[in-house]
């Protein structure tokens, strides 16, 4: 029955074009790696780009995107004011990124790859862009990496240092989550582009990369990419502290259509719950093309979230 629906889903959006709903909710370009922030009064959505063929093989991804919206259904594209050439240490590819706000400046976290030099030997990167405005202009704010490959060894692969997601707590301090294969942490300084202590790394269940860290009542919640089955899903743990110990709590999301990956990205935008994501149903799209959806977020009593309906007419206008 779910193999009939996504090929439903999929004949949908490839046949009936733009009378299918609102999901995608960006169509005229391929974006993927939703992270949604909420900025005085309006949902900023920062994501990655999506350039390769139809053909494609593999990723091509040369620069970061930003969108706004303030009804959830009329998105305004602000162009690409970021990529790795921003940075003068990086090579490659332009892959999943977080942005926050702190004391009026906005700090864009990103993935990419290292040039080997007297800094790194190469491999996956992390680095910091920061700007006056969630639109740009950003510029580098270190001049160098925030983390390099050198810097985590647990995972022997050298891509491990990817999808960077950034937490604020109640009492102020930050925290950068990210990974792959593994889920590493740890605390920034206050001035946001400091390490503040040793890197932490754990495993949790099922966890392949995509960390996504927020705070709800009292309760904390890491949502994540995931191998419960191929392709990629979504499922989470919570915690009582941003450190954890974490309780895994099962699948929230199940596979995407046309997409072997998936990312979430959450936000509460007037007074309601969203989980962005991505997957590959737009013409011509796939795994290496993908488009980013949104749909609503339900929670139990308990503060366990309840599994998220993919849809095509995916989210009402909001005022």
């Amino acid at each position: 029955m779910k193999q009939i629906f996504r090929l439903t889903f999929l004949f949908c959006v490839v046949v009936l074009g733009e009378s299918y709903g609102q999901n995608p909710i960006i169509r005229e370009v391929f974006t993927a790696d939703p992270a949604p922030i909420v900025y005085n009064d309006t949902v900023f959505l920062y994501t990655s780009h999506d350039t390769a063929s139809v053909d494609a093989t593999n990723y091509q991804m040369k620069d970061w995107l930003v969108f706004s919206s303030t009804d959830m259904v009329n998105w305004t594209n602000h162009g690409a004011p970021l990529s790795p050439k921003s940075f003068s240490w990086a090579t490659g590819d332009a892959y999943a990124a977080h942005c926050i706000e702190r004391d009026g400046k906005f700090y864009w976290y990103v993935s990419t790859f290292h040039k080997k030099d007297e800094n790194s030997g190469g491999g996956a990167a992390i680095g910091v862009a920061v700007a006056d405005s969630p639109t740009g202009p950003f510029k580098d704010a270190l001049g160098k990496a925030l983390i390099v490959n050198e810097m985590t060894t647990d995972n022997e692969h050298g891509w491990d240092d990817i999808d960077p997601a950034v937490f604020i707590d109640d009492d102020g301090q930050a925290y950068l989550y990210w990974g792959n294969g593994s889920c590493k942490w740890a605390k920034l300084k206050e001035n946001m582009v400091e390490l503040d202590g040793p890197i932490h790394h754990f495993k949790p269940k099922n966890f392949i990369e995509g960390p996504w860290v927020y705070k709800r009542k009292d309760l904390y919640y890491l949502v994540y990419a995931s191998a419960g089955t191929q392709p990629e899903m979504i499922e989470y743990c919570t915690a009582s502290s941003p450190e954890g110990p974490w309780t895994y709590q099962g699948i929230i999301m199940e596979n995407v259509p046309n997409c072997f990956t998936v990312h979430p990205g959450i936000v509460t935008y007037k007074e309601k719950d969203y989980f962005f994501y991505h997957n590959g149903v737009l013409p011509s799209g796939g795994s290496y093309r993908r488009s980013i959806c949104v749909d609503y977020m339900h929670y139990n009593p308990d503060g366990t979230i309840q599994k998220i309906e993919q849809t095509q007419q995916g989210v009402l206008s909001v005022k």
